[in-house]
């Protein structure tokens, strides 16, 4: 009992994710990463940032064993990414798709959010407290019998993430959460991903996006971490911004450390 009590501890001090050297070619030769080093803290949101080709969907793909790295290794919450971890890996690490139509396919939104716990063999009343829970965190419980297709483009998003919610993860990564959205929909994704106790890696475009929501930015290019720190002070950097092809939108500046920054204002 006590050794047990123990490994949980030792779990629960572990960072939320862990790469060390990560090093990936695909099989034409093609050399994506080319050392990939970095750290998430338990609770931490952090933007990934970068421009097309950089190679952060071939880091999200080693996240959760899509890929299997080359070189070095993924580690999330303690336990290394590997074959014979893969069932516990993709529960842990939960990945929210750009179209969420890639991401719901059952008839109705509450057989989309019970599917992939159903997998994992949980039954009965726990089944359906994760369901209704999930929903109610990303303020959908009221569509739980709709179809999905019958949802908005922003209500679908945010079913796609009570799916991911619903195998209580330990860290949520979101590919361009705000694309496609409209003022509302953007905010209201805002607040439930600020509200949720889970660690978070966004990766976006978005670079005022990635300033409401994260302290914490990385850029990733030419397949190798080059900047890490506070996102106020990368977004302030244009010369930074501008060697890794990332702008800000025509007349937006990044507010001083006293402002905040009304991102919604019409």
């Amino acid at each position: 009992m006590e050794d047990a009590v123990a490994d949980r501890d030792a779990t629960a001090a572990e960072p939320s994710l862990r790469v060390r050297d990560l090093a990936y070619a695909y099989p034409d030769g093609t050399q994506a990463l080319f050392g990939v080093n970095l750290t998430i803290e338990r609770g931490e949101r952090v933007a990934l940032l970068g421009p097309n080709g950089a190679g952060k969907t071939t880091l999200v793909m080693h996240l959760n064993g899509i890929l299997t790295p080359g070189h070095g290794e993924v580690v999330v919450a303690g336990l290394p990414v590997r074959k014979d971890t893969l069932r516990e890996v993709r529960r842990r690490v939960g990945l929210v798709f750009q179209d969420p139509d890639d991401q719901l396919f059952m008839p109705t939104v509450r057989e989309d959010v019970a599917f992939g716990p159903a997998n994992m063999g949980v039954r009965g009343e726990e089944l359906e407290r994760r369901v209704r829970h999930a929903l109610e965190r990303v303020g959908m419980l009221d569509a739980i019998d709709r179809p999905p297709h019958h949802l908005s483009f922003g209500q679908r998003r945010r079913v796609a993430v009570a799916t991911v919610l619903a195998m209580e993860p330990e860290i949520l990564v979101l590919d361009e959460p705000s694309s496609n959205l409209d003022p509302a929909s953007r905010r209201e994704l805002a607040e439930i991903l600020r509200g949720l106790d889970v660690t978070v890696l966004m990766v976006t475009h978005d670079l005022p996006y990635a300033l409401e929501l994260c302290e914490r930015s990385l850029i990733l290019s030419g397949g190798v971490i080059v900047a890490d720190g506070p996102t106020r002070e990368i977004l302030a950097d244009a010369e930074l911004l501008a060697a890794h092809r990332l702008e800000l939108p025509f007349g937006f500046t990044v507010p001083g450390p006293t402002t905040v920054p009304d991102l919604h204002a019409r």
